[in-house]
């Protein structure tokens, strides 16, 4: 059964702003969060296996999809990872989870990460896909670094520069960008790719997801300071893909146990977008970690 007919699409009106999810299956909570410039979609080849065994809960983030897009601030507080998190710990609380399992993929694995230091008396384990800490990528830029990851710097440019030259071909930088990360031809399905330019060709998506990295450089930098001393208890699996950027320029392993005391990792083919270059192996490290 296809991810669209199985997963039914709900929309959680949360503090501050409404939060677009799907949801399936029965057993242990599991919120799957993606990344940029994706929506839940990207879990579609693994979210059907996923549900068989656990209660999904793939949600976009605020900024991101059919979610809402908040007014931001000076401080670009509102698209912190912190809001970010607080959002999926009240979609999970109102959907009656106290406590829950998450993965999350690119700024999903940020969000997740957030969620597991501000809400650790509700996440019991976290799955970060295709990420180091954010704090370690940027106090390491070098020239590798900011040539394949330019768009940290492009995106945290102030408003409208990026917004408007994003903006004027919407769908040419989506490709660029999907091109760019993925090592695997034909990986990023139609269908998949329709959804996020769907969402993405929205100016208030494109200002958003700028909010997001401007925050990322930010605030977020701001608060991971100050609880890095405090290690994440809850076990933590890292997957990366074998032939991407950040399993070629990280121990991905060594920089998520300085953050956390009880790490394991894998790699999987492909590049950046594990659950869609190598959904089976990425089901398998999922499934073997969440139990």
């Amino acid at each position: 059964m296809q991810y669209t007919d199985m997963f039914s699409l709900e929309t959680h009106d949360g503090d501050e702003t409404s939060i677009s999810y799907r949801i399936a299956g029965d057993g242990p909570p599991l919120l799957l969060l993606h990344g940029f410039p994706q929506t839940n979609m990207m879990w579609h080849k693994i979210a059907p296996a996923l549900a068989e065994r656990y209660t999904v809960v793939a949600a976009d983030l605020r900024g991101y999809g059919d979610s809402g897009h908040p007014a931001s601030d000076a401080a670009h507080a509102p698209y912190s990872k912190r809001a970010m998190a607080a959002d999926m710990a009240g979609l999970m609380r109102g959907l009656g989870h106290d406590s829950f399992m998450v993965a999350g993929h690119d700024r999903g694995g940020r969000v997740a990460h957030r969620l597991a230091r501000d809400h650790g008396d509700c996440v019991t384990r976290i799955a970060v896909l295709d990420i180091a800490p954010t704090a370690a990528m940027y106090g390491q830029t070098d020239m590798r670094f900011a040539t394949a990851y330019y768009h940290w710097f492009f995106l945290i440019q102030p408003a409208p520069l990026p917004e408007q030259m994003i903006g004027a071909d919407p769908e040419f930088y989506l490709r660029s960008k999907c091109g760019q990360w993925g090592r695997t031809e034909g990986a990023i399905t139609d269908e998949a790719f329709a959804d996020y330019l769907r969402c993405f060709r929205r100016q208030e998506t494109i200002h958003t997801m700028c909010e997001d990295y401007r925050a990322a450089a930010t605030i977020d930098l701001e608060h991971d300071a100050a609880d890095s001393d405090a290690r994440l208890a809850m076990p933590l699996l890292a997957i990366w893909g074998e032939v991407g950027f950040v399993g070629g320029n990280y121990d991905v392993i060594a920089e998520w146990k300085k953050v956390a005391q009880d790490v394991s990792g894998t790699a999987v083919p492909g590049g950046h977008y594990c659950a869609e270059e190598a959904p089976g192996e990425t089901l398998a490290a999922l499934t073997a970690f969440f139990g």
